[in-house]
């Protein structure tokens, strides 16, 4: 599976990083335990089973939009099949847009049995995931957001990438002028 998601500006990496870390500090499930190197704070947009090459064209039109500034919102917490702590962003007109051109593109050359229906345009909640674990409620004390630093207010969505579940690699995907 190709996930499609777009990376955060510095300050706001760092700023996602660091909510990691005091989230890891107390204890609790934390993206900072990933260590792989491809573990960067970003926003999943969509997920497909290959990145073809209608799928890659659109997705350049895409990247072309960036940078788009998007505001964080608050701390959600999700109970899916995981838990999962994160910062909520707003989502304007611009964010829906950047949105409905990455799944179009992938809903374009992809089966549909094969797409993850959360990312659905009616069904997605733009997030950045702080922490995730199998365990439910690991969340729920109502303390937990007390732990984290002040989310910046505003952010930069920067650079699209995808990433390659299978064999871990990763791709930056080129804006199409």
């Amino acid at each position: 599976m190709r996930t499609v998601e777009v990376l955060l500006d510095e300050a706001a990496d760092l700023a996602v990083r660091a909510a990691w870390r005091r989230l890891a500090d107390a204890g609790l499930p934390s993206q900072a335990r990933h260590r792989s190197p491809t573990n960067s704070p970003h926003l999943t947009l969509a997920s497909c089973p290959e990145l073809t090459t209608p799928i890659r064209w659109a997705l350049g039109e895409a990247a072309a939009t960036l940078p788009l500034p998007v505001r964080i919102s608050g701390v959600v917490r999700y109970e899916r099949p995981t838990s999962v702590l994160a910062w909520a962003l707003e989502l304007d007109s611009a964010l829906a847009d950047l949105h409905d051109q990455v799944w179009d593109a992938v809903a374009s050359d992809s089966p549909p049995e094969t797409l993850n229906p959360l990312h659905d345009p009616r069904r997605w909640s733009p997030h950045i995931t702080l922490g995730r674990t199998r365990r439910t409620g690991a969340f729920a004390d109502r303390r937990v957001p007390e732990l984290l630093p002040a989310p910046p207010l505003s952010v930069q969505l920067v650079t699209l990438r995808s990433y390659d579940t299978e064999t871990g690699a990763l791709e930056m995907l080129e804006p199409r002028f």
